[in-house]
């Protein structure tokens, strides 16, 4: 079942109707400005409630089977590089997911966990249309409010870089070659960066 085009956004658009409306606008603003005071040290903002993760995932799985690093990925991007679940959140609600019988899990020839829905898994959408419909409202909420506020797409790059290690690291054996590739290829983009006039 899928609840709008491409890159999993939903109907709800957050302008006052509907399960998107003005609570949605109003916790994208609060999470927004949260975000941003959160890299300076201040606070930190929490996107979703009890449970909200997982239908969320649920919906991008039911879209297009996919891997654990899609998912993290795919959520970034719904959010405008405001927001990114870390791999110990992830992994362990998909392996609960698994076990609830909403999703299947099987190995690609790459020897990587991709993740399809199931009969259970698509009921479970169904039922719960209106309450993932306003979590798509809420996250493109967020990403609106994060377009809005200065310096929004530093620090959608820097969600992007620091997502992107996240799953290179965990992906790989300590002492591995792709590691030192990583490094020189940030110490190369901060030299550049210190370069610039």
């Amino acid at each position: 079942m899928k609840f709008g085009p491409g890159g999993g956004r939903g109907r709800g658009r957050g302008h006052g109707r509907g399960p998107g409306g003005a609570a949605g606008e109003k916790f994208a603003r609060a999470f927004a400005q949260a975000a941003f005071e959160g890299a300076r040290g201040k606070r930190r903002a929490r996107m979703f409630r009890r449970g909200e993760l997982k239908l969320l995932a649920l919906h991008l799985i039911a879209e297009e089977p996919r891997h654990g690093y899609d998912l993290i990925r795919q959520i970034e991007d719904l959010t405008g590089g405001l927001y990114a679940p870390s791999p110990g959140i992830v992994y362990p609600t998909l392996t609960l997911m698994a076990e609830m019988d909403l999703i299947d899990e099987k190995v690609d020839g790459d020897g990587k966990k991709i993740y399809s829905i199931t009969e259970a898994g698509s009921a479970r959408l169904d039922e719960e249309a209106a309450h993932i419909e306003e979590i798509l409202a809420r996250l493109e909420g967020v990403s609106k409010m994060g377009e809005a506020s200065d310096g929004a797409s530093v620090r959608r790059a820097m969600h992007n870089l620091k997502s992107a290690i996240r799953i290179r690291l965990a992906e790989e054996e300590k002492g591995s070659d792709k590691i030192l590739d990583v490094t020189a290829i940030i110490d190369e983009a901060a030299s550049k960066i210190e370069r610039l006039k």
